[in-house]
């Protein structure tokens, strides 16, 4: 029996509704919780909150959009608060693929943790000595929760002054994208300078094997948890376009003009092309704006509101807004790029199609993203439908064809340089 196959836990039958109260949380950590508006744990929430307190390994299958942040966060806070542990040390660390997801689980645990004394800082890279500075120093002098993409925290434990003797809680979030983003050998690296005597925790959208060697290589009697995936909704019309990138941009403004469009929501991979594709269909006179990690937050809840209203009509955005959007009768979901993977596609489109309305979800794919749509269409259980880009745009990619006839090459999953 391999090492995984400790325990299974099934989230489809026999689940129990909890309120946070049951968990039995400390008062100052609970006030933060109501603060944030959680009231009920989903279901990730029920299953593997008791098992970190409990002190058991855990392996979790579960996306972002599941509560899996929370279901990490609260227990290791409950616990740093309510246990003895060494001062100007650090005792938890929480690795992630990309900045972005550093950022969002910062702003978690900074509500969350609001009315504790947790200390915790982010570290994921950006330009300027000072940033490293600032780094090196909360590193140096000890904090309770760090928060850190692989690559920039090698760059500290080169240098010799990151205290990691005293680590109690290892979390590995996304450790599926990290694996295919090459991160598995500085992975190792950082464990490399761990005690040996710790909790480990690892999330994961999927389970491959590379995945099982890691989750072998680390954990102890894991609690293995699994949460099927959700699927689209069957009302949802998906179709999508193989183009080149050149003809992304007149393509959305010829799907605007062909129907009328209360609302639209258009995702981008980065903010240049947010601002771009903005500025491309503002030029055009079509009802626009955008929101992305630029604009202060008074500005994107201004633009949410015109957006909610109906007073804006078609709002172009980064994945930022993929996740928690709460707005009702949106008609369609572009894909101006296409999503990382199997679960962002399902968070993009699932803005569409809510309340049992009807909505379309259009995916524009380049040469170079047919892999990665291959990957969602396999994640989905079945292909989505190719349309027919009008021939007046010219040519379109030969479905199947490796990038400028060029085969494909395998990737390389070594260390990153």
């Amino acid at each position: 029996m391999s090492l995984l196959a400790a325990r299974y836990v099934s989230l489809v039958e026999n689940i129990l509704i909890l309120n946070f109260e049951d968990f039995g949380f400390d008062d100052d950590l609970m006030d933060g919780i109501d603060d944030m508006g959680y009231h009920t744990a989903t279901p990730v929430q029920e299953q593997v909150i008791p098992h970190i307190i409990a002190g058991r390994d855990i392996i979790a299958a579960a996306q972002t959009g599941t509560g899996k942040t929370a279901a990490f966060l609260l227990p290791v806070i409950q616990k740093l608060i309510t246990e003895h542990h060494e001062g100007h040390k650090i005792n938890a660390m929480i690795i992630v693929p990309t900045r972005e997801l550093a950022v969002q689980i910062t702003q978690t645990l900074e509500g969350i943790s609001y009315y504790t004394s947790i200390s915790f800082i982010s570290v994921y890279g950006g330009t300027g000595g000072a940033l490293f500075a600032n780094e090196k120093k909360a590193l140096t002098s000890g904090v309770d929760i760090v928060i850190c993409t692989p690559g920039r925290m090698i760059s500290h434990l080169n240098m010799g002054y990151v205290p990691l003797d005293g680590l109690r809680y290892l979390i590995l979030d996304e450790a599926d994208r990290m694996l295919d983003m090459g991160f598995y050998d500085d992975i190792i690296k950082i464990i490399s300078y761990m005690p040996a005597e710790r909790q480990n925790l690892l999330f994961s959208a999927t389970m491959p094997p590379g995945i099982r060697k890691l989750a072998n290589t680390i954990l102890k009697k894991p609690v293995e948890i699994n949460i099927a995936i959700s699927k689209p909704p069957e009302q949802i019309k998906q179709e999508a376009f193989l183009v080149f990138e050149p003809q992304k941009i007149p393509l959305v403004k010829h799907v605007l003009q062909q129907s009328q469009f209360d609302s639209v929501l258009v995702f981008c991979s980065s903010k240049l092309s947010v601002k771009k594709l903005t500025e491309e269909l503002k030029r055009a006179k079509f009802s626009v704006d955008q929101i992305q990690s630029d604009l202060d937050q008074e500005k994107r809840e201004q633009v949410l509101l015109d957006f909610r209203s109906k007073k804006l009509k078609v709002l172009v955005a980064t994945d930022i807004l993929s996740r928690g959007i709460d707005i009702e009768d949106i008609d369609l979901v572009i894909n101006f790029d296409v999503p990382h993977d199997g679960e962002d596609y399902i968070h993009r489109i699932g803005r569409t199609a809510r309340a049992s309305t009807k909505g379309a979800a259009y995916t524009f794919i380049t040469e170079k993203e047919q892999y990665k749509f291959d990957k969602i269409e396999k994640l989905l259980g079945h292909a989505v439908t190719k349309a027919t880009v009008p021939s007046e745009f010219g040519p379109t990619p030969v479905p199947g064809a490796a990038p400028s006839g060029k085969p494909k090459k395998k990737k390389h999953r070594g260390l990153r340089k």
